[in-house]
């Protein structure tokens, strides 16, 4: 806030408290120049207004009140940029990076609310998310408690993206199937929210060349199994493949290893029709999955995984 805006609250502010009180000063003293219980000759409906008194609870509250805004004014922000004598604040502001949070928490004083919730809370449950961690993802993907706890953390921090049901969205995978670019093992699903994964597929348009990039697309077609293809350029798209095959694999099957998907099966990360594979073959794609670890820290990823794992092992 600016000090123009901060000293226009303030004022505002102040201005308010101070019309409130001389409000309570003149209607708490007989200024009317007649005794107390006269008539001020006003009468409606039988009823006649006469000069008394405030009633001395009432006036006693709104002084209490008064006194308790003032104070709560010293004490906490509220009037402009004024931080208040206790330097409270809900949560620390202007916060662009981790590091910057970890270094505002280890310099506060203890008055940041937000920071504070969140020491009371690891205190409290991390014992819980201790416990479950000695047990192998495997094990706790069956495991009902942890199963509940890993579905909110995965609400709280992974639906955004994959969707509340998990089911995933146009570059954003469904991790209910069997089918993981970067392998599904419970190891894998754990190392990739670890660590996070940065996926990166070359632009072959201009390698390629438009005719190029529509027979490569016809025989990527073909792999899935779609029919009504062109022959012929389903031919001269096997021949220039192999600009593909070292991250997809000779036959297509792709390889866990650069996160390259199989193009053999029905599922396809951004799109199967053909204008979406030949976006894809033109202008590559570029998918980033954040690091979890700095975030959650590895007890909560483990329990997380094993939620993740569960979804698309469901038995046992």
């Amino acid at each position: 806030m600016t000090s123009f805006w901060s000293v226009v609250v303030t004022l505002i502010t102040l201005g308010s408290i101070g019309a409130f009180a001389y409000l309570l000063w003149v209607c708490a003293t007989n200024r009317m120049g007649k005794p107390e219980g006269e008539s001020m000759g006003h009468e409606f409906d039988g009823i006649e207004e006469l000069n008394s008194d405030l009633p001395k609870w009432w006036t006693y509250m709104f002084v209490v009140t008064i006194l308790f805004g003032l104070g709560y004014l010293v004490l906490f922000p509220g009037l402009g940029n004024f931080s208040g004598v206790l330097n409270w604040t809900s949560a620390n502001k202007q916060i662009t990076s981790l590091e910057e949070s970890r270094a505002a928490v280890a310099n506060t004083n203890g008055m940041v609310q937000y920071d504070q919730e969140v020491s009371d809370a690891n205190a409290k449950f991390a014992p819980i998310f201790e416990a479950f961690a000695a047990q192998p993802v495997a094990e706790l993907a069956y495991n009902e408690e942890a199963i509940k706890i890993g579905k909110r953390l995965f609400l709280q921090n992974c639906s955004q993206c994959h969707g509340s049901d998990a089911g995933g969205t146009t570059g954003f995978p469904n991790l209910n199937d069997d089918k993981w670019n970067w392998g599904g093992s419970p190891e894998k699903i754990k190392e990739t929210i670890m660590h996070g994964r940065v996926a990166a597929m070359a632009a072959w348009g201009d390698v390629l060349g438009d005719e190029g990039v529509d027979a490569v697309v016809e025989y990527v077609l073909s792999l899935s199994g779609r029919r009504g293809l062109d022959v012929k350029l389903v031919e001269l798209g096997k021949s220039k493949f192999g600009l593909c095959a070292a991250c997809h694999g000779p036959d297509g099957t792709g390889n866990e290893m650069f996160g390259a998907p199989d193009l053999t099966d029905q599922t396809w990360l951004y799109g199967g029709s053909r204008l979406a594979i030949e976006e894809s073959v033109r202008n590559g794609r570029a998918g980033v999955m954040p690091a979890w670890d700095p975030i959650l820290g590895e007890d909560k990823v483990h329990v997380l995984s094993a939620y993740v794992f569960r979804l698309s092992n469901p038995n046992k």
